[in-house]
């Protein structure tokens, strides 16, 4: 034997005990349902954590059975991340913001046993739980209340929970770290919701990744707000990255405006958080109204949908905050890409900077993409050439849960269902989404930056781009848009904007100006909702 190095399994639990170890006394500030805060930290989210463990064990759960929470971003939903796997269970984090109906399909598919639930939720519990029989424990992240007991006998206490726990108990010592850890869903925009099962290897993998320098760069000089929800891909890995590295983390519970976002950004001299445009688009509306500044924020993670060039340069130019550019799915735990510059580049004029800026980045070392054609055959990465998106790599899933095995990979690529180019850095930007992307006359049109150009108008506070019916050109480009506040921008004028910033065959056809646009249950327009309305308005007219 020449020797080697110790074999130890890659467990989340590990996570939470070297952040109690090394960083017990580093703070987890959580705002609760009701608006009041609850300051904690690492060593008594892991003695708490254990407890609930070992309560899972004594309610006769069984290893690998699934443990749902529906459950907004505060200290008890971080508590559970960390007992219910690490006590050999899955964690399944529910999107509360789905349809009753699509609720009822993704708990009974993922056949859980326990639910987890805030306060919020109890309307949406009471509405939906005599249609979910196999559910054994009802379970109100809160501590008891005479009240809430007598109105509600089903119901258990959260508090209850941790004060039978063990204080002596220990992770299991058999788990195995490619035995499932937690569960998502999709947000089921084209049939049922898929689930999307991770294990402790390749979660802790995506963590250690994704606080690395040249990706999000997580550190314990750090506090972290992730608006992300942690329903939403385990806010996009953020809850174990934080403890990973020993950041300070602070919740925002169910208050997601922009005056409370500020409020906590300052107050809590927040370094780093990270969410989807819509939100970020509420702050800075805030921040713009009040006068107020982010004199702690460093950068910012932009992620869910493409970032508007605008919000990238009102963050750099206005509040001195960088916007890292991210993109990923459920599928791929969510991190695929993060635009961060390279040395070559730092020389680079500011113009030259910023136009790298707008794409979605380059993928971290354990993700590889590549494009292919209709046929299959791999195209060169020169940044012109556009196919589909493919992807492959640990963190990336194998098959869709409970699916038949073999239906998911291509030749072991899965397929994103974007349509992007890749450069010879590595730099990948995505056209749009294959169901989205405009095919007029032959040749393509982007959605997304015929959005983000309407988006650049101060005059519009929304957009979306869809295809047309047209009896010539087969699809052409319409535009949906929601004017700011107080504005009287007309037709004619937003397509004027259009004229010096792309090609004049692509300038839509038409814009429709509406009060909203719809936006599904992860903070994405429905296109899918506009098109069926709106295709075939060239055609009508």
């Amino acid at each position: 034997m020449l020797g080697q190095m110790m074999d130890q399994e890659l467990l989340i639990s590990s996570i939470i005990d070297h952040a109690a170890r090394s960083h017990g006394d580093t703070e987890v500030v959580s705002v609760n349902t009701d608006g009041t805060q609850t300051r904690t930290n690492y060593s008594e989210v892991q003695i708490r954590a254990k407890k609930i463990g070992s309560v899972l064990i004594k309610r006769g759960m069984e290893r690998s059975d699934r443990i749902a929470t529906i459950a907004w971003n505060n200290y008890r939903h971080f508590e559970l991340y960390y007992g219910i796997s690490g006590a050999g269970f899955v964690c399944h984090t529910v999107n509360p913001r789905l349809f009753p109906e699509q609720l009822i399909y993704i708990l009974t598919h993922a056949e859980d046993k326990i639910v987890f639930f805030d306060a919020t939720f109890i309307p949406l519990i009471d509405g939906v739980r005599s249609h979910l029989p196999n559910i054994k424990h009802w379970v109100l992240m809160e501590a008891r209340t005479a009240e809430l007991a007598s109105q509600h006998d089903w119901m258990e206490f959260y508090e209850d929970l941790v004060a039978e726990g063990d204080d002596d108990f220990n992770w299991p010592s058999d788990l195995n770290e490619r035995d499932a850890s937690s569960l998502c869903y999709t947000s089921g925009t084209t049939g049922n919701p898929k689930g999307v099962l991770y294990s402790h290897r390749s979660t802790l993998l995506h963590a250690m990744m994704s606080a690395t320098p040249d990706v999000m760069n997580f550190s314990a000089r750090d506090c972290l707000l992730p608006v992300v929800p942690m329903f939403h891909v385990n806010a996009w890995g953020s809850p174990y990255a934080a403890a990973l590295t020993g950041a300070k983390m602070v919740m925002p519970g169910p208050g997601l405006d922009g005056k409370s976002l500020a409020t906590l950004f300052n107050d809590e001299k927040v370094t780093i958080a990270a969410g989807v445009p819509t939100i970020w688009a509420g702050l800075i509306q805030y921040l713009e109204a009040s006068g107020t500044k982010l004199p702690y924020m460093q950068r910012t993670v932009i992620g869910g949908s493409a970032c508007p060039p605008v919000m990238i340069d009102k963050f750099r130019d206005e509040y001195d905050v960088e916007v890292l550019h991210a993109w990923g799915m459920t599928e791929m735990s969510p991190l695929g890409s993060v635009n961060n510059l390279k040395n070559k580049q730092l020389d680079l004029s500011t113009e030259a900077q910023k136009e790298i800026r707008l794409n979605q980045g380059r993928p971290p070392f354990g993700m590889e993409l590549a494009i292919f054609d209709e046929d299959f055959n791999q195209l060169p990465n020169d940044g012109i050439t556009q196919g589909d998106l493919y992807c492959r790599g640990p963190w990336v899933l194998d098959e869709y849960f409970l699916a038949e095995k073999g239906t998911t990979l291509k030749n072991g690529w899965f397929d994103t269902g974007d349509v992007a180019t890749l450069d010879a850095d590595g730099f990948m930007t995505i056209k749009d989404r294959s169901k989205d992307i405009i095919k007029s006359g032959g040749e393509w049109i982007s959605t997304v930056e015929l959005e983000n150009i309407a988006v650049g108008h101060p005059e519009i506070g929304g957009a979306a781009a869809i295809a047309a019916k047209h009896e010539k050109w087969d699809e052409r480009p319409v535009i949906l848009a929601v004017k700011a506040e107080g504005s009287n921008i007309t037709e004619a004028e937003l397509l004027a904007y259009y004229d010096d910033k792309i090609i004049k065959w692509q300038i839509p056809d038409k814009v429709i100006f509406v009060d909203q646009l719809p936006i599904g249950a992860t903070g994405k327009i429905l296109k899918k909702e506009l098109r069926a309305e709106y295709e075939n308005v060239l055609i009508d007219n």
